[in-house]
């Protein structure tokens, strides 16, 4: 007996389970494979759920201002029953570029998906070709958002962005697909019916992804009720956002407030929430921006309520089914968001809220309930750690590093990620935010705005640097990069984020503004009065173009 049980136990069985295997009778020794490949350990299932521009605010294991109106109580559960990551970021918060990373385990300028008309060709969505090596039947359900094809066993996605209510979606082997009701009910009914009518001897790796909760919300209607009555609390920095930012966000002596940054209440002239939700003329700008405020948060949460409501669902499934403690369940979103921090709307920014990431995973087997971790991890490190649950060493190609060790001990080790890389490379596009580039460590982040497009060598708008101190200022208020005792903290980062740049191969000569970069790294006082002229610059071309429009208000 104890001979027979090593390999067993080796395996992970217990005696009491391997006991009762040796008393089944001959009968139940000729059941289907299935019933053994739902239970064994070696290959354990991975359901990797991502809901588009779901925040970590809006979660409420995260405990941020919003977990009182308990929005998530079936995530809140796999944050229990698992551990939840408090430094997880991106290196690109925008859908398409995040997606690539998270497929190719690569930085942007190596996988070549920079922005939203970025796409990820079939052979380059390694994530998917390396799980059909490892004998994984693979499938993605939801927004895709990549352009082509998905290079996957199974698939149902939507095409581009899709539609919110009675949604198309595009599947493999049926074409065209319409179906009836919300997004969240209709890709988790295509989930359902997925996992039912899978091949059961196999292990399965799913992505399931929603749309919701992304900008233009709307959320099935037996949700509009849900918080209704509720005044939803408010962040400090959407009314006073003191010394955030810097000339390159807010132009020479805030010249250029009212042209960065897309707002909630009426600053941003091109484009508020305002506009939308607070139209009364009578309304000043106070009232106005509440109101506003108000109306995004309630559709924005009636989105997540309906995410959240349908991974219940799901998760119902895998315990009827006798596979929820033998699949590897991660939450997580595409990026952060923005929800009135610093009076901005939608994500972008490196700042915290749309830099970082929600990240929980739950598989008891090897991940013990109720951990937390401020382990740095970012987005390119998701494909070598899922592969890693799968038995498959990271590949060479990929730049991302598998973190399953942290999330099996809660450590470290010795070489762990000592900061993460960001950039955006979508200089001024739809929400107004100048391209920059930045690291953040578990003290400091250090951002640098560039100001100009991926192809141009000269600012468009003023370049700029900012430096906050994370531990005591978390909700980064106070730029500390002119503060002269921060000089050598500085001088620091910039050589570290010089290294990652180089590392990522962000530093290509073919990337036209990396000459902007380099002529402002120093940032001396010469790049400073070159930084007020191109502000000055941009606000008078700006009022022009508004003058022109006949939409041109004074200030």
């Amino acid at each position: 007996m104890k001979e027979l049980t090593r390999p067993a136990l080796r395996k992970g069985w217990t005696r009491r389970q391997f006991t009762k295997i040796l008393g089944l009778s001959a009968a139940a020794a000729a059941l289907p494979k299935a019933v053994f490949a739902q239970t064994s350990p070696d290959k354990p299932n991975i359901l990797f759920i991502m809901a588009d521009d779901h925040c970590y605010q809006a979660i409420g294991a995260y405990g941020s201002r919003l977990a009182k109106l308990n929005p998530t109580p079936m995530i809140d559960r796999l944050a229990k029953e698992g551990i939840l990551l408090e430094n997880c970021f991106c290196t690109n918060s925008i859908c398409t570029p995040s997606r690539a990373c998270i497929m190719t385990g690569q930085h942007n300028a190596v996988n070549g998906v920079y922005d939203l008309g970025g796409k990820l060709l079939p052979e380059h969505q390694y994530l998917a070709i390396e799980m059909k090596k490892a004998g994984y039947q693979t499938a993605v359900i939801g927004k895709w958002h990549l352009k082509t094809d998905p290079n996957f066993d199974y698939y149902k996605v939507l095409p581009g962005q899709g539609s919110y209510m009675n949604p198309t979606f595009k599947e493999k082997g049926k074409g065209r697909v319409k179906m009836q009701g919300h997004s969240s009910d209709c890709i988790t009914d295509s989930v359902l019916a997925y996992l039912k009518n899978r091949d059961k001897t196999r292990p399965f790796f799913l992505k399931y992804h929603f749309k919701a909760p992304h900008d233009m919300f709307r959320n099935a209607p037996r949700y509009e009720s849900y918080l209704a009555d509720v005044e939803i609390p408010e962040p400090e920095s959407l009314w006073d956002n003191k010394n955030n930012g810097s000339i390159a966000t807010r132009g020479h002596k805030d010249e250029l407030l009212r042209y960065i940054g897309t707002s909630i209440g009426r600053r941003n002239l091109r484009r508020n929430y305002t506009k939308n939700w607070a139209k009364e003329p009578a309304l000043n700008d106070d009232e106005a921006k509440r109101q506003a405020y108000q109306t995004y948060l309630k559709k924005f949460l009636r989105c997540v309520k309906g995410v959240d409501d349908n991974l219940k669902r799901v998760i119902d499934y895998l315990k009827e089914e006798g596979i929820y403690d033998n699949t590897v369940i991660m939450y997580t979103g595409d990026q952060g968001f923005m929800l009135g921090e610093h009076d901005y709307q939608d994500k972008r920014w490196a700042y915290e809220e749309s830099m970082r990431m929600p990240f929980i995973v739950r598989y008891p087997r090897t991940i013990k309930a109720g951990t937390r971790t401020d382990a740095i991890v970012e987005n390119v490190d998701f494909a070598p750690t899922m592969l890693d649950f799968a038995g498959v060493a990271t590949p060479k190609y990929m730049q991302g590093r598998s973190f399953k060790s942290i999330l099996e001990t809660g450590r470290e080790p010795r070489d762990a990620k000592q900061a993460a890389y960001y950039h955006y490379w979508m200089h001024m596009a739809h929400h107004d935010n100048p391209a920059h580039i930045a690291i953040r460590t578990k003290h400091y982040k250090l951002i640098m705005f560039y100001g100009t497009s991926q192809n141009r060598s000269v600012p468009q708008t003023p370049p700029g640097w900012e430096l906050y101190d994370l531990k005591r200022d978390p909700y980064e208020m106070n730029n500390l990069y002119d503060e002269p005792k921060y000089k050598g903290i500085i001088a620091q980062l910039k050589q570290q984020l010089k290294e990652l740049r180089s590392k990522y191969k962000e530093d290509d000569p073919k990337f036209a503004f990396n000459k902007v970069i380099d002529e402002f790294w120093d940032y001396d006082k010469s790049d400073r009065l070159k930084a007020i002229e191109i502000s000055h610059v941009y606000r008078k071309s700006r009022d022009r173009s508004r003058q022109q429009q006949g939409s041109y208000a004074p200030g």
